[in-house]
């Protein structure tokens, strides 16, 4: 088997994974007014200094077009779980920041989810876990430029 045939094969053993985990969360996931998605907007926040960031910087973490973005943040804000300002070192950029009853409402659903996610994780092992994590990280980071004649 080729080099490329195994890259293949092992990326799409890991798009499968990850869309049968994610069906299994998404029908799990905690019922009420978040969903997953608003939910993930809540985590990364969560998870900056000063519980905020740039519009821009929060959509390199999202798996949703500028647009949609825009529009989950304006619903986030009327509920009170985020906010939106003017971002003080930029003047073209906004600044989304969660909210005292945003970062409630992310403990709420987390602690639910989270539970969830270790029942899902639970099929592998301390130990594959870490490796799991090592290889996710290293994908994340980028491979390094493909040399002459690997195709």
């Amino acid at each position: 088997m080729s080099e490329r045939s195994v890259a293949v094969e092992a990326w799409e053993a890991l798009y499968r994974a990850q869309v049968a985990v994610l069906r299994q969360l998404r029908a799990e996931f905690p019922d009420g007014e978040t969903s997953l998605t608003e939910y993930d907007v809540l985590f990364n926040l969560s998870r900056e200094p000063g519980h905020a960031l740039r519009i821009r910087d929060l959509n390199k973490h999202l798996l949703l077009t500028q647009p949609s973005v825009s529009r989950l943040l304006d619903r986030l804000a009327a509920r009170g779980l985020v906010t939106k300002s003017g971002d003080p070192d930029d003047a073209r950029g906004t600044v989304v920041s969660l909210t005292e009853a945003g970062l409630r409402e992310f403990r709420r659903v987390g602690t639910r989810h989270s539970h969830s996610i270790a029942r899902k994780m639970a099929a592998l092992t301390a130990d594959e876990l870490h490796e799991l994590t090592r290889i996710t990280d290293k994908l994340r980071a980028g491979a390094p430029p493909s040399s002459p004649g690997r195709d």
